[in-house]
């Protein structure tokens, strides 16, 4: 069984954080992120230091409310003062990606180019024609916008052709063999 709920979160320098009945607001060096909170679970916070206890009736569902806050809660810590960060890479022969502005142009093996718009709360950069780095403050929204890049065109497993995360191990499959 996890415990991840009872486990203390630290405060690093310049971080504030700011309670209104439910919503949670932190303040730091990159930004302000704000959340509601699930009213099963109570958030104490002493010095530098924010524990959370559930509320109530210990049950399945408060257990799982309670590691679930404290994730979300220790991820908006990280992302005010480091960010998060996902880097994907283009592998196929004529694959490619352009960043004009706010729009992400994809060339990935269709009659058309793709176009997707880039959300304000995050970033994106193209170093190259095969990479793309996005970057943010919200672990939820990098990952949501990582993954709907990956699925224009996810990678396939005969010859590894799509769109994958950097570090992904694509498990390859044998093709037809003729005799």
């Amino acid at each position: 069984m996890s415990r991840i709920g009872y486990k203390t979160v630290v405060l690093p320098k310049g971080v504030e954080i700011k309670t209104d009945g439910n919503v949670v607001t932190v303040k730091g060096s990159k930004g302000t992120l704000s959340r509601e909170m699930t009213p099963h679970v109570k958030m104490n916070v002493k010095d530098n230091e924010v524990n959370f206890e559930p509320v109530g009736d210990y049950n399945d569902k408060v257990r799982a409310l309670h590691g679930t806050a404290r994730a979300n809660f220790n991820n908006m810590v990280e992302g005010v003062t480091n960010g998060f960060k996902k880097t994907l890479k283009l592998v196929g022969v004529g694959y490619r990606a352009q960043l004009k502005g706010k729009t992400l142009t994809l060339n990935v093996g269709y009659s058309n180019p793709v176009e997707m718009q880039v959300p304000d709360n995050i970033t994106v950069e193209v170093p190259d024609n095969t990479t793309i780095h996005i970057s943010g403050i919200s672990k939820q929204y990098v990952g949501d916008f990582a993954a709907a890049v990956r699925d224009v065109r996810s990678p396939e497993p005969y010859k590894g052709k799509g769109i994958r995360y950097e570090n992904e191990h694509i498990i390859r499959k044998e093709g037809k063999t003729g005799k």
